[in-house]
């Protein structure tokens, strides 16, 4: 373990090593032990942090979510002002996480996969694709679409699909063929305002 790993505070050495372990290998996949030994904490250490493994797997989403929601957005503001544009630039968030070294898909599709329906962990799974949903429902609202809820699910199919594809088939083209169906959806959904 490197001795800068030592000077970052327990909870965040904890997070991280989760973050790293999880990713990688599915939460199912990592015991608590694992964990603690990686992260060089004491046991008591992490369950006073993380109570429940639970506990540990939704903050790993929520890290989750503030690095993958925050590509896409960043990806999205990069595409320029006009929210037609936002609508496909944010594919380019798709292209930098499909490309990634130690790709494994989307956290949130692994999660939900391995837990049950009703758990807190599923419903954190659930929360963060309606609130991405969400968003891309106001952009395609402000961007003219006839039905911004419809637009807003094809594009976001279209983010799911292309982040499996990702690991599937590790095809490069794949985030390109993603926005370039994306393009045509946004098209054909918000045809741009005549002079």
């Amino acid at each position: 373990m490197s001795g800068a790993m030592n000077t970052k505070p327990a909870r965040e050495r904890i997070l991280d090593t989760a973050f790293r372990l999880f990713y990688a290998h599915g939460p199912r996949g990592v015991g608590v032990d694992t964990v603690i030994a990686e992260s060089g904490v004491a046991k008591a250490t992490l369950y006073k942090h993380f109570p429940r493994k639970d506990d540990l797997v939704l903050a790993y989403l929520d890290k989750v979510d503030q690095a993958w929601f925050g590509q896409l957005r960043a990806a999205a503001r990069t595409a320029g002002e006009d929210p037609r544009d936002q609508l496909v630039g944010m594919f380019d968030g798709l292209s930098s996480a499909c490309l990634r070294e130690g790709y494994h898909g989307c956290a949130f599709i692994n999660a939900a996969a391995e837990s049950e329906a009703g758990t807190d962990v599923h419903g954190r799974t659930v929360e963060h694709k309606n609130v991405v949903r969400a968003w891309v429902t106001d952009l395609a609202r402000r961007a003219g679409a006839a039905d911004p809820d419809l637009l807003a699910r094809q594009l976001t199919l279209l983010i799911d699909g292309g982040l499996s594809g990702g690991v599937l088939d590790a095809d490069p083209a794949t985030p390109d063929a993603g926005k370039a169906a994306a393009r045509v959806l946004v098209d054909t959904a918000c045809p741009p305002e005549t002079a």
